[in-house]
């Protein structure tokens, strides 16, 4: 028999754990999705709202544009600091804040591609095109990839991105309905080591810096194919023969700017280029995962099968952060007003925060915000969003 202290340890941790599990289970008994129609949504937001403003937009550009060559510039003179020890967090400094205003720009192009910036196709597409290359991004892949993304959010089957892991492809036991233990709870069959803060972080280090170029390479996140799917040949699920055209000239754009930078790297070492423009690239890619990750996953949002899924419901379960206001602003409010984006991709960016207010009020109960900080989220939800059952027309995200 085991020791009275180790024994009370025991009670302890159950209780802790049921404690935890049973408002999570509670809620997901308690879910109904939602059955608003996307009219009697759209009907609850002014009609301004929805109109574009192409110099409004091309202003957004150019704030953007002169921002960065302002930080560029000012990145010029830490080389003539008199000591390592300021040329360092100097240069820390200039990563941090170039590659996060660097985002501007990312989410000015994705506008672009949702025909959003401007009423005319042209000036989304050059705008996009130029912006997206930029940053190493094929525009008019990417622009076809997400468009399906947001006509499929939320759904098992027609989302191509940030779809959950089954049981089942976990490889984990089958479902029992047993009382939840302590066992129950932890990774399975997997290593202690996973269980851990240190391979945590290891793994979300991994996927902020290398998520984004594997998911335009291997379509990571999206749906197992049979053969290789990435965004640069016209492969399905993500293309169709016809869109052949367009993937070339998102090629393009790809292949001349690292034509640009190969150009520099030879007339200014690449070390040097690597210092000013990737670094900063690099955390442009770990700001897009994280917030892309943090829109689309969390223990409370749901999933749905064809059954239940529709459109709005989907739209509805992506979820606002706040960023803090600064970061907001440098990043045209993506991260706290996407459920608003969700709904209604074409409205101009510029005016998403005001109609989110009136989303709020429509949604009630279905408008989803979280105000957890975010290192705290992204760590809560890489280490409790695993997988969702087999089973179910409405699954939740399980640990």
């Amino acid at each position: 028999m085991a020791p009275p202290h180790v024994i009370d340890d025991q009670v302890r941790r159950r209780i802790v754990v049921e404690d935890e599990i049973k408002p999570k289970k509670q809620f997901e008994r308690n879910y109904v999705p939602m059955d608003l129609t996307i009219k009697e949504i759209r009907d609850a937001i002014p009609a301004h709202l929805f109109i574009r403003d192409t110099t409004k937009s091309i202003i957004h550009v150019v704030k953007d544009l002169v921002t960065i060559a302002a930080i560029f510039y000012c990145a010029t003179f830490i080389d003539t600091l008199p000591s390592l020890a300021l040329r360092i967090p100097a240069w820390i400094a200039y990563w941090i804040i170039q590659g996060t205003v660097m985002v501007g720009p990312w989410i000015l192009a994705h506008e672009c591609g949702h025909g959003a910036f401007s009423d005319s196709k042209t000036v989304n597409t050059i705008f996009g095109w130029v912006l997206h290359s930029a940053l190493l991004v094929p525009y008019q892949a990417w622009q076809m990839s997400h468009s399906k993304h947001h006509k499929g959010t939320g759904s098992m089957s027609k989302d191509v991105v940030f779809i959950p892991a089954t049981r089942s492809y976990k490889g984990l036991p089958a479902k029992k309905e047993e009382e939840e233990s302590d066992s129950h709870h932890h990774h399975h069959d997997e290593s202690i080591f996973a269980e851990t803060p240190l391979y945590t972080l290891g793994s979300l280090f991994f996927v902020l810096t290398f998520g984004w170029p594997l998911y335009l390479f291997v379509n990571f996140s999206g749906h197992e194919a049979p053969h290789w799917v990435n965004h640069f040949q016209t492969v399905a699920p993500l293309f169709e023969p016809h869109q052949a055209k367009n993937i070339f000239y998102s090629n393009c754009g790809i292949a001349i700017m690292s034509s640009i930078l190969a150009y520099l790297s030879s007339v200014f070492g690449p070390m040097t280029v690597f210092m000013y423009y990737g670094i900063p690239y690099l955390g442009v890619n770990a700001w897009i995962v994280c917030i892309t990750y943090l829109q689309h996953t969390d223990p409370e949002v749901p999933h749905f099968r064809d059954n239940e899924w529709n459109f709005q419901r989907g739209a509805a379960c992506t979820i606002d952060r706040s960023f803090g206001t600064i970061i907001n602003h440098l990043h045209h409010h993506i991260g706290d007003s996407h459920q608003c984006h969700h709904m209604f991709s074409q409205m101009p960016f510029y005016n998403a925060v005001e109609a989110t207010k009136h989303l709020k009020a429509k949604l009630g109960k279905y408008y989803i915000f979280d105000d957890t900080p975010i290192a705290k989220a992204l760590y809560r939800n890489w280490r409790e969003c695993k997988f969702v059952e087999d089973d179910g027309d409405v699954v939740f995200y399980k640990k």
